[in-house]
């Protein structure tokens, strides 16, 4: 029973939709120091939570971050052909971190 906990339920549905994204340097140069992973987590939890997602897993090494997501039906396709990679390649939205 313990492993249906984490089914969440909607008015006529039951679903469990997880992505596991990799975003990877380009020639995988060693490029993100811990400020800017603990940035990119502050950012990837403020645009789950404004698409009721939940980010379940953050993680990364100095040329790769890792997310795993936990998101509804309603907001699976819209969200991720569309708004996963565009609030870390903004320039502006990511302050630069030395």
């Amino acid at each position: 029973m313990a492993e249906h906990q984490s089914i969440r339920t909607g008015r006529h549905c039951a679903f469990v939709l997880h992505a596991h994204l990799v975003f990877v340097t380009r020639y995988r140069h060693k490029v993100c120091k811990d400020a800017h992973l603990t940035r990119m987590e502050e950012i990837m939890r403020a645009v789950c939570a404004g698409f009721e997602c939940e980010l379940v897993d953050f993680n990364g090494e100095n040329n790769h971050v890792h997310l795993l997501v936990n998101f509804p039906p309603k907001v699976a396709d819209w969200w991720s052909c569309h708004c996963r990679r565009a609030p870390l390649e903004r320039g502006p939205a990511m302050s630069p971190v030395s």
